[in-house]
């Protein structure tokens, strides 16, 4: 879904040439990429090797290291020394620029109807769950990892194979400007917003001016569809930012009596929720496998999405059913510790005040087995700006409303939310999520629920593995003791 196939077609060496003004290298056959890198370091075989030269480095260093590995040729600006003469490179004035040349060429040979999402909280669940309704439907190519910004975007257009169906693209941001270009680039059907909230203030001086940066989405969108969230205060001025920059239409989500597409009736459970909802002239009645309230809210963006882009809601509706978020963003998982298991919820891959007040709620629906606690493992939300404070100390009022048993916390800013539960809510802070870990994995007892959040730069994930490798030693001891 997210690549061709190997074996298939994506750029010929005098296609590569053509999109860049470049030159293929006349003593190598025209020879053919079946996918696109700019890290030596995980090219496989069959990719095109983009040697991108920044402030600090310069992919051309690790040109024939790429072709080693198997790729099948490379773009470059200049022939680098250790290469022969059969070398297969085309080389283009600017290997950046060319980057953004084979983008440019993948989105104008392309027949994909294509969605753009960005979002404050939310866009990479979205987008997996759009991406994954609509793979049963037809070839579907979307953005991996993080692959969301000005380096990210245009590497995942050049990726795109030209029989691609839909392609679903994530767009992130953290200062004003960047999502102009993105879209002006990828030239989205849909646009999506899933909703405006504190995030990157260090960058901002309001969330207001958040709202304004994501509007920037829009830019791209000439006759196609808006889709934004109804429940959020900042929707009349980005339906307006919409119609400015020439959207068809604006749809509008969520649980308000007013939204376009939004749930009659949902009934949540602690693995998935089921609704009933009315999407603009239709009513439907789907299951989505992913738990808590804000998924209400996504999985209706989810479908509004889909009839924008003209799919079959009923077949994506059924699809919706086997959603299932990835490491990081959700993911549960049993692990078994001494005398027991503990279910882990890792949501480790980034934080808001917004996605972390919704994770609370997440864990608050678990259910843990005999004598198990809720426990909440939450590391620094960063990139809050001076209210950074006032944030993470506010979230001690969530914690009392979803009745989470323990709270641990790491990072300076997460001090505030440790000083601010109640004393018998106090698990332990630390520093940083290193030394965090070892005090978890003492803390846990059989039966516990486990919810680990925090921003990337937080590195919880570092609690995550600790947690499983408390199985990997069980597994190795002898007879599994």
């Amino acid at each position: 879904m997210t690549a061709p196939p190997k074996g298939d077609q994506l750029w010929r060496a005098s296609d590569i040439a053509a999109a860049t003004s470049g030159t293929a290298a006349s003593v190598a056959p025209d020879w053919t990429a079946t996918g696109v890198s700019i890290d030596s370091r995980t090219v496989e075989p069959g990719d095109l090797f983009i040697a991108i030269k920044g402030d600090n480095f310069d992919g051309h260093k690790y040109v024939a290291s790429a072709i080693e590995a198997g790729a099948a040729g490379a773009l470059v600006s200049a022939r680098p020394e250790d290469l022969g003469d059969d070398a297969p490179l085309v080389t283009c004035a600017d290997t950046f620029e060319g980057l953004y040349d084979l983008a440019r060429a993948a989105r104008a040979r392309s027949t994909a109807r294509i969605a753009a999402i960005t979002g404050s909280v939310g866009k990479t669940g979205v987008k997996e769950t759009l991406a994954h309704v609509l793979s049963g439907q037809g070839k579907t190519h979307k953005t991996t990892g993080n692959l969301n910004n000005h380096v990210g975007l245009p590497l995942t257009l050049a990726r795109m194979p030209a029989d691609a169906a839909y392609a679903v693209l994530e767009m992130g941001m953290n200062h004003a400007g960047e999502l102009g270009p993105l879209s002006r680039l990828a030239l989205p059907h849909v646009a999506v917003i899933t909703t405006i909230a504190p995030a990157h203030l260090a960058f901002f001086d309001s969330v207001a001016s958040i709202a304004e940066a994501k509007a920037e989405i829009f830019e791209g969108l000439k006759g196609g569809s808006a889709i934004l969230n109804r429940d959020n205060a900042y929707v009349p001025m980005l339906a307006v930012a919409a119609w400015q920059a020439g959207a068809e239409t604006v749809v509008s989500f969520g649980m308000h009596p007013e939204a376009l597409c939004r749930a009659i009736k949902a009934r949540q459970l602690s693995d998935h929720s089921t609704f009933e909802a009315v999407l603009r002239d239709r009513e439907v009645t789907y299951t989505v496998g992913l738990p808590g309230p804000h998924w209400v809210t996504n999985s209706l963006a989810v479908m509004a999405a889909v009839q924008a882009l003209g799919a079959d809601l009923d077949a994506a509706g059924e699809a919706m059913a086997s959603a299932a978020p990835p490491r990081g963003r959700g993911l549960r998982r049993r692990v078994k510790i001494p005398g027991g298991t503990i279910e882990m919820i890792d949501d480790s891959y980034n934080a808001s005040p917004v996605s972390v007040r919704a994770a609370l709620t997440v864990l608050a629906s678990s259910e843990p087995r005999d004598g198990g606690r809720k426990i909440a493992v939450l590391g620094d939300m960063l990139e809050l700006g001076d209210e950074s404070a006032e944030l993470h100390g506010g979230l001690a009022g969530a914690i009392e409303a979803n009745g989470i048993d323990l709270v641990f916390t790491s990072g300076p800013m997460m001090k505030h939310l440790h000083d601010g539960v109640a004393e018998s809510r106090r698990g332990a802070h630390a520093k940083n999520s290193e030394l965090l870990a070892p005090i978890v994995t003492q803390a846990i007892r059989p039966g516990d629920v486990v919810m680990i959040k925090g921003s990337w730069g937080s590195r919880m994930a570092l609690i995550i593995d600790a947690l499983i490798e408390i199985e990997g030693q069980l597994s190795a001891a002898p007879n599994g003791d």
